[in-house]
């Protein structure tokens, strides 16, 4: 009797899903929701896109945004204008575009019944920066009235203007040239004059809003020393960004 050969059937059987081997390339690692956007940087949250966030820290960081001065920035601000109001208003702060002008700046919200941080500083410009800044927004009138495209005044114009209005017993004119000076380089500091060429600056539309036509003619009678006027002692000119000023004694000081 011959004995005959088995053969062993191999057995199946289930393995566990852990250890079912997935076929090389079939499949991609799955990647974790939080890898999708890395971010500007290492840690970023925000959720603002660059431009965005680029024109609202132009916005904290400077006094005004101009079109003239950043024409990129100015067309992100007015594509994401709501929701840069939104953060600011977050601190308690307000943006204002003025778009005739193309000027955008922010300003302290304050409002009765509410106790709010103040963030931005109350920064009235000093009696010589007011003196300055009357002479250069009624030049910029007097060319804009004669179809100039732009307003140019120099250095020694401005420093003839202011010190006419010295004491008539003042002596220590170096001092008070120094101070003059140091007024006009504040102006182009803060973006109310531009500087062409040594000693040559360019009037900025800014003064248009920082000086309107109504508080133009109030100093201009403050300085004339007109009795008739109804402020006796104007307030100078505030920054774009605030909403409080001393009096002109007070800026001096």
């Amino acid at each position: 009797m011959t004995e005959l050969e088995t053969v062993e059937e191999p057995r199946t059987s289930e393995a566990p899903d852990d250890q079912v081997p997935a076929p090389s390339g079939t499949f991609v690692e799955p990647a974790a929701v939080e890898d999708d956007d890395p971010g500007l940087f290492p840690g970023d949250t925000g959720v603002l896109p660059f431009e965005a966030r680029r024109v609202l820290a132009l916005l904290l960081q400077r006094r005004y945004l101009a079109a003239a001065d950043h024409p990129l920035e100015w067309k992100a601000l007015l594509s994401h204008q709501q929701v840069i109001s939104s953060r600011l208003h977050d601190l308690f702060v307000e943006l204002v575009v003025d778009r005739d002008y193309e000027i955008a700046y922010k300003r302290q919200v304050r409002s009765d019944g509410l106790t709010i941080p103040v963030l931005l500083k109350d920064e009235p410009y000093k009696r010589v920066e007011t003196l300055l800044m009357l002479f250069v927004r009624n030049r910029f009138r007097q060319e804009q009235g004669a179809g100039q495209a732009a307003a140019y005044v120099d250095a020694e114009e401005m420093a003839d203007y202011a010190l006419g209005f010295l004491a008539h017993d003042e002596t220590n004119l170096s001092a008070r040239r120094r101070e003059i000076d140091n007024a006009v380089a504040a102006l182009a500091r803060e973006r109310v004059l531009d500087e062409v060429a040594t000693g040559r600056y360019r009037v900025l539309p800014v003064v248009e809003i920082l000086l309107p036509v109504d508080r133009l003619r109030e100093l201009t009678r403050w300085l004339r020393g007109d009795a008739a006027a109804p402020v006796e002692h104007p307030a100078p000119p505030v920054l774009p960004d605030d909403d409080t000023a001393a009096s002109p004694q007070e800026a001096d000081e």
